[in-house]
């Protein structure tokens, strides 16, 4: 059994959709420290102007985990819909995905970001990119020990999984022989050879939202993240 670790992020990009379709578990790491101007509140997306920042509004304080950040003003999530809605109107597949992603803007008041975006990412796994196999977690289910790499050790044994998928940043941080010696084979996500889709507003950029993809080929979006890959089954 295979399993991801992984901080909950605001509306992310393809690659960590990549990773939860090749794991069997998929747990958010939400009750680590929140590090703010980060992926945890803010992603990118493609406009007629470039590249644009979708920042949350977090308010202060930078002693706080993830699953402790409040959302105090609910004004922003009008402002990135429309954002959303003027940016991609003309996309080929924005009128598919409109009423799901409008409801989550303009259907409820958000107060946690964690509640948020964990809510997000399973919405657009499984009701847009079809992942049906990923069970997901949340690491404060777990009674867990030690700190750091320790800590994660011990996610992993509760997991039941046999196998780590890490994103490849973490090689700079993981020593690889503690996985061996727990006997946990360790692997590193290859985010390269994405092959580029018909994206408006040239030049090409990966490092967007999800959304973006979305948006553009609409149900030929998994072709883009795992599809394309010989010998990919899952």
């Amino acid at each position: 059994m295979r399993v991801a670790i992984i901080q909950s992020n605001y509306i992310p990009w393809k690659g960590y959709f990549d990773i939860i379709h090749d794991v069997d578990t998929f747990v958010f790491l939400d009750d680590v420290q929140f590090t703010a101007q980060d992926w945890r509140s803010r992603n990118r997306i493609k406009t007629a102007h470039g590249v644009q920042w979708l920042s949350v509004p977090v308010g202060p304080g930078t002693s706080r985990l993830i699953h402790e950040v409040e959302l105090p003003d609910a004004r922003w999530q009008e402002k990135h819909w429309r954002t959303l809605s003027q940016s991609y109107a003309k996309a080929p597949h924005f009128r598919r995905y409109r009423e799901l992603f409008e409801d989550f803007y303009r259907g409820r008041v958000w107060t946690h970001l964690s509640v948020m975006n964990q809510h997000l990412v399973r919405l657009v796994a499984t009701e847009c990119l079809g992942i049906r196999t990923t069970v997901f977690r949340d690491s404060r289910e777990f009674a867990l020990h030690g700190r750091k790499l320790d800590r994660l050790l011990d996610l992993i044994r509760q997991t039941g999984a046999t196998s780590y998928l890490s994103g490849p940043t973490a090689r700079d941080y993981i020593d690889d022989s503690r996985f061996e010696e727990a006997g946990i084979a360790l692997q590193y996500k290859d985010y390269s050879g994405y092959p580029e889709y018909p994206q408006a507003h040239p030049p090409f950029e990966h490092a967007v939202s999800v959304l973006d993809l979305l948006f553009n080929v609409g149900p030929d979006a998994p072709h883009y993240l795992w599809g394309w890959r010989k010998g990919a089954t899952r």
